[in-house]
This record gives C-alpha cells, sequence and structure tokens, in this order.
C-alpha cells in the first residue's frame, strides 16, 4: 500500500527545476510589475490631482467663480478655513465646506 505512494511521489526534479532565491524573484516578478502598473496609472495621477485640488482650495478669493461638486454655480462671497460663503443669486448666499469646491470657472464662460 504504501509502495505506490512512495513511488508517486518520487525523487525531486534535478536541474532547474530547485528551489532558490532566482525562483523566488522569478515567482514575484509578475507581482513587482503589476503593482507597478498601477502606480504609474492609477495611484500616482490621483495623488497629482489632489494636490492640485488642495493648492486651487487654498487659493480662493473673494470674487472667484467657482463650481461645486453638486452643480451649482456661484461666486465666492467669503472664505473662511474650513467653509466658503458662494453668492448665488442677487440677494442669496450659501455656505458650504471647502471641500466641495470642485473647480474654478474660467471669466470667460457664459453665466
Amino acid at each position: 500500500m504504501f509502495d505506490a505512494i512512495a513511488w508517486a511521489l518520487g525523487p525531486a526534479p534535478q536541474g532547474g527545476a530547485q528551489g532558490g532565491p532566482q525562483s523566488l524573484i522569478t515567482s514575484f516578478l509578475p507581482l513587482i510589475i503589476i503593482f507597478a502598473i498601477f502606480y504609474f496609472l492609477l495611484i500616482r495621477p490621483q495623488q497629482k490631482r489632489a494636490k492640485q485640488h488642495k493648492e486651487m482650495l487654498e487659493a480662493l478669493k473673494k470674487g472667484d467663480k467657482v463650481i461645486t461638486s453638486g452643480g451649482i454655480y456661484g461666486v465666492v462671497d467669503s472664505v473662511g478655513d474650513k467653509t466658503v460663503t458662494l453668492k448665488i443669486a442677487e440677494n442669496v448666499k450659501i455656505k458650504l465646506g471647502k471641500a466641495y469646491i470642485a473647480t474654478l470657472r474660467a471669466t470667460s464662460e457664459e453665466e
């Protein structure tokens, strides 16, 4: 009964199939390449975009024309540390978090 198991296992193959440091590196190489691709195509551009958005929020000043993440067009009336007051119509002002300002509008855009 144990003879069949012993013959089935047999001796380890000789040659390049032995485990070693080179085998370990070649087995992890695809994972390293995939991580590098994800970093340069997804993670790095997202970090760059977040940095640009943060700089834009820090540079906000009264009179800037902005669009909120909810799609509201307005003009900055006042800027606080964490809040912004927007004028969206005559005698209509709203207060919202700075993080909800999506982008600045160009002054040449239509009203």
